[in-house]
């Protein structure tokens, strides 16, 4: 056995809020995040809606001209690490920063910049083109600032694998402190692709929901009129420490992670498999030392796809068993958030240990026809008081790649 690896600190900056206890609120309130995309005009797309963020405050740590290199979702990244250091009451002084690490998921990286800069160069020539264009874009310059204005400087690096990227980086985090090589690790993700190409690209795919006239009812995991999974964009962050360095220290601690599991699908670029992501979930459990039957809570990747949603339903039952699947609860919160690709499961990491020390269970909201096809329990529309001892949370990503991690309550 390696070392415990706890979680003492949370931070997001998300659809529904800009710091952990708005979001949370708002997702056990069945709120949605959802609404007309403002960024860019949308008149013209087949999909005219996201989950974007809202009123964002520039960190304070982060100076004025720094900003104007940074692409929103390495600022986003940024504030919710601040957040979640304060809410460790870790302070990264000379002794511990060689100790400090960072690992953050993004999927897809600075694109807004990306399509800035190619409109400069196609309409003014390569010298308009800023020398800062590239860091602005690179997906680790997130961690990597986040390194520089908070001190870290142990492992630093970025995960990218589509919408499995923070699960992955979350995973790899705990490996590392599991194996001593670091104390604490800085770890999640964050994503800013709410800009017309992004947009455009799933829209041409048929992904994204059209469900314009209505927004916050567009995402509706399970729903037999669900059709096709909404936007979002933000950043979640965890602090994971080395259980015996947090106690020392006389730290918080919100849960313990206990089981990570991964898998590739081998099968579809983007064609759902419930083969791959039950061995993922399988190797989670297995990683965790707990039966099927201790699992309390799923939160689902659950994107709002026809396709998607009832082949995790269905890989869920072949993971656990259809005994233990039965007496879970199952709940996706991106019928509330959207799906932030890259960042989505550092958010609902987030929301994971948050219903793991509240006992309480996030609703699937917009569930007015259930698929008749799902034969779980998905926390339809309303939150609902359980205690949670142990929560597994699910990320599947094109390319067929998953990750499932467990977070635990811990003694």
């Amino acid at each position: 056995m390696g070392n415990r690896v706890v979680v003492t600190g949370l931070g997001c900056v998300s659809p529904l809020g800009n710091d952990v206890s708005t979001s949370w609120e708002a997702c056990t309130s069945g709120l949605s995040g959802i609404d007309r995309i403002t960024h860019f005009d949308p008149e013209a797309y087949r999909c005219q809606i996201a989950g974007e963020i809202k009123n964002f405050q520039l960190p304070e740590i982060i100076p004025i001209k720094e900003a104007k290199k940074m692409d929103l979702f390495i600022q986003y990244s940024i504030g919710a690490a601040k957040e979640a250091l304060d809410d460790s009451g870790l302070e990264i002084t000379a002794d511990i920063e060689e100790e400090v690490g960072v690992s953050l998921g993004v999927g897809i990286g600075g694109l807004g910049c990306i399509e800035k800069y190619s409109a400069i160069l196609e309409k003014s020539g390569p010298r308009r083109v800023s020398p800062f264009f590239i860091p602005m874009t690179l997906s680790n310059l997130a961690p990597g600032y986040i390194s520089l204005l908070l001190g870290a400087k142990s492992y630093t690096a970025c995960s990218v694998s589509a919408c499995t990227s923070s699960n992955h980086a979350i995973g790899s985090a705990a490996r590392i402190i599991e194996r001593g090589d670091a104390k604490v690790v800085i770890s999640g993700g964050a994503e800013s692709s709410v800009t017309p190409l992004g947009i455009a690209g799933f829209a041409s795919m048929h992904a994204l929901s059209t469900r314009n006239d209505d927004p916050q009812r567009a995402s509706r995991p399970f729903d037999k009129d669900r059709d096709g999974f909404v936007m979002g964009e933000g950043s979640g962050i965890l602090i994971l420490e080395d259980y015996e360095f947090a106690k020392a220290r006389g730290a918080r601690i919100y849960c313990e992670i206990t089981g990570y599991g991964f898998s590739s699908d081998a099968h579809h670029i983007t064609s759902p498999s419930s083969e791959g992501p039950a061995r993922a979930m399988k190797m989670a459990l297995k990683d965790s030392g707990l039966a099927a039957m201790e699992i309390d809570y799923v939160n689902a990747h659950g994107t709002s796809t026809p396709a998607g949603d009832l082949n995790e339903l269905k890989a869920i039952k072949l993971a656990l068993g259809e005994t233990a699947a039965q007496q879970l609860s199952i709940s996706s919160t991106k019928s509330m958030t959207g799906h932030l690709l890259g960042a989505a499961a550092a958010i609902e990491a987030v929301f994971s240990i948050k219903a793991i020390h509240h006992s309480l269970i996030p609703p699937t909201i917009n569930i007015d026809n259930l698929d008749p096809e799902c034969d779980l329990d998905v926390t339809p529309n309303t939150v609902k008081p359980k205690e949670v001892s142990a929560a597994m949370s699910n990320a599947f990503g094109f390319g067929g790649t998953n990750a499932s991690i467990i977070f635990q309550k811990i003694d």
